[in-house]
């Protein structure tokens, strides 16, 4: 996307990007989170974003898709909003609760597990994905699964699902339980004090997903979205309350 400097210490950026936070700053000015595909994450500040006839579009709201304008300026933590043309508002997502719930967490994830200044286009691909994806289906667990899986897999925490952690060996051909074991990252043959007992129906669907097939049991892919968010809570070293809304069920 374009990048132009004006003086020396400031760019001028436009991408498109996702509005995953906001808070009002002032009567009139807001600062925002967002997501965009070739910068990756913006903190800025929006001056008078709340004015009518204004240059964003009405505002800046979570779970919103437009175009973005802003000024970096050396030495500055927040950039200066400049421009904001609202695109999608992501209706479906917002109308069904479960899909509701599933898109907040979606975004409370992105914004955590993600460090400024380092662009994930994938990333930023699979949430537009999922946003579109959500409220259009009966269950939100495959889309969701396969959005997480895309998620850990871009800033290198893709868990080790296809041998044996710790050991690199083949998993027992007669095991129908196996062990997850996040501090070493990936599933272990034997579950032990402090791993995760695991069916090997859900590592299997997860292989599926990492393979690029097309998953289609709701129920495993459940299971298997609930294994990936309780992994990233342990990398992240908290079960946040958009994590708790979306996963209930995680103890």
């Amino acid at each position: 996307m374009p990048r132009i400097r004006d003086t020396i210490g400031m760019a001028r950026l436009t991408d498109v990007a996702i509005v995953l936070r906001r808070w009002e700053f002032s009567e009139t000015s807001q600062t925002v989170v967002a997501l965009s595909r070739s910068h990756g994450l913006v903190r800025g500040l929006a001056k008078g974003a709340l004015r009518p006839n204004g240059s964003f579009s009405g505002g800046f709201e979570p779970m919103t898709r437009g175009h973005l304008g802003w000024i970096v300026k050396s030495g500055r933590e927040l950039a200066i909003l400049t421009e904001w043309m609202l695109e999608d508002v992501y209706w479906p997502a917002r109308h069904a609760a479960a899909a509701n719930r599933s898109a907040i967490y979606a975004i409370d994830l992105v914004s955590r597990i993600l460090g400024d200044a380092d662009p994930h286009p994938e990333v930023y691909d699979a949430l537009d994905g999922v946003l579109q994806e959500l409220g259009t289906t009966p269950d939100p667990s495959v889309a969701l699964v396969r959005f997480q899986w895309v998620v850990l897999d871009a800033v290198g925490w893709r868990p080790v699902i296809d041998q044996d952690v710790v050991t690199h060996e083949e998993f027992p051909s007669d095991a129908d339980v196996l062990g997850f074991r996040p501090q070493a990252g990936g599933v272990v043959s034997y579950a032990q004090d402090g791993d995760w007992r695991v069916r090997r129906e859900t590592i299997v669907q997860l292989s599926r997903l990492a393979s690029g097939e097309r998953l289609d049991d709701a129920e495993t892919c459940s299971r298997a979205s609930s294994l990936l968010a309780a992994y990233a809570r342990e990398l992240l070293g908290e079960q946040t309350e958009a994590m708790r809304q979306a996963f209930p069920e995680l103890p």
